[in-house]
């Protein structure tokens, strides 16, 4: 089956904000001016399959909302994200930072150019975030860096 991986749009709101909440991920900060910092992944029907988003913060982007349905190949997460490296480089981002609190993802994000941080190198602006906020007060919560 093969799949696409293209930009949402004000279209795909109730649709993407459906998806994450089936995914149990909340959906605060997604909205008409911010919705074009998600990537979809769907399949050739157009049935979305996953997403991939960013909050900005200056030339610094935040991961999020990370959800993939059952089946899907591993090589279309990395496809996935390398399409948002080239979205972060073409929205002016210097890097991206990601938030888990899984640590069975490590290995996967360290093959993918992640490298380990401590909380305090998190860039200040971060902290205005809720997402980051709720990471914060998540028992084991680790924090990677990738650089454009």
């Amino acid at each position: 089956m093969q799949a696409l991986i293209r930009k949402a749009n004000k279209q795909d709101l109730g649709t993407l904000r459906a998806f994450l909440s089936r995914a149990k991920l909340g959906t605060e900060g997604l909205t008409a001016e911010t919705v074009d910092y998600f990537l979809l992944l769907e399949d050739e029907d157009g049935t979305l399959r996953g997403s991939l988003g960013m909050e900005a913060f200056g030339e610094c982007g935040l991961l999020r909302s990370l959800v993939v349905s059952p089946g899907q190949a591993e090589k279309e997460i990395f496809i996935l994200f390398d399409q948002m490296v080239l979205l972060a480089k073409e929205k002016g981002m210097k890097s991206l930072y990601l938030a888990t609190n899984k640590g069975v993802t490590l290995p996967f994000f360290e093959l993918m150019g992640f490298q380990r941080m401590g909380r305090g190198e998190l860039p200040p602006d971060f902290y205005q975030s809720e997402h980051i906020r709720h990471v914060l007060n998540v028992d084991n919560s680790l924090f990677l860096k990738f650089s454009i």
